[in-house]
């Protein structure tokens, strides 16, 4: 059970990083590479506690469809995202956000168990965490130049 764990200071309130973290639109942007789009649930907006988002996207070659249910939120210090249906066997992320010296630390705890057990393992040691952190990390910077920019041009 990989957790990947990774922080990023944005240079923008916490109010506008979590929602940016929330927003569909960000998301899509953020996951062009595998041209993820929302097509079920929620596929516009913010979503919010007790709601679903049905993803479509294209990981290693293959399309595929992932449901995940925000199942905690603490506006704006935290929310949870629980994967309901998809490829992993399990996965829980966690989107955390401090107020830290006039801008926000962003904390993401992805946290998951690869399918296919022992092979699944094997997987994650040759190439799917590496992956997964990538995949986050593109989908991170991309909320720290939205906020950012959001921000700029806000107290200009």
């Amino acid at each position: 059970m990989p957790v990947i764990v990774q922080t990023l200071v944005i240079h923008a309130p916490i109010e506008i990083c979590f929602d940016l973290s929330r927003s569909i639109e960000i998301h899509m942007e953020s996951t062009s590479q595998t041209k993820e789009r929302a097509v079920r649930g929620r596929t516009s907006g913010l979503i919010e506690r007790g709601e679903t988002v049905t993803w479509e996207a294209t990981h290693f070659g293959v399309r595929q469809q992932l449901t995940a249910v925000i199942s905690e939120y603490e506006r704006p210090y935290r929310f949870v995202d629980e994967m309901v249906s998809g490829a992993f066997k399990r996965f829980r992320h966690e989107h955390r956000f401090e107020e830290r010296d006039g801008g926000t630390l962003m904390t993401d705890i992805f946290d998951y168990t690869s399918p296919l057990g022992p092979l699944g393992r094997i997987a994650d040691v040759l190439f799917l965490r590496s992956y997964m952190e990538r995949f986050l990390m593109q989908r991170n910077e991309c909320i720290k130049r939205q906020a950012e920019k959001h921000w700029n041009q806000k107290i200009r």
